[in-house]
């Protein structure tokens, strides 16, 4: 079974048993998230399209660890005129482990 979720202003493409990295969530490590904007859910051969979610549909999910992404560096140049920046960004992120998906 999978579904496809929504958070942080991005979608995901979940099954049971992944760990994936999504945007900074409140919650500490070792406790159990909810994600309840669920858009879509499949079992292999039926798949339920919501409009815009599924009702009732969520998807259980532990929290591992907060982190850091890796640095992205910026560099803005302009030729001819003594001038460039360098910046960089480093994303907070929180890993998770999903549990269990109903719907």
């Amino acid at each position: 079974m999978y579904a496809v979720v929504v958070t942080g202003g991005k979608q995901y493409r979940v099954m049971k048993g992944e760990v994936l990295r999504v945007e900074l969530l409140d919650a500490e490590p070792g406790s159990t998230v909810e994600f309840d904007n669920v858009l879509l859910l499949g079992d292999g051969e039926k798949v339920t399209v919501g409009t815009p979610k599924v009702e009732g549909a969520k998807v259980t999910a532990t929290v591992r660890t907060h982190g850091r992404a890796d640095k992205v560096r910026i560099v803005k140049f302009r030729r001819r005129k003594h001038h460039r920046k360098q910046m960089g960004h480093r994303q907070h992120y929180t890993e998770v482990e999903i549990t269990g998906i109903s719907g």
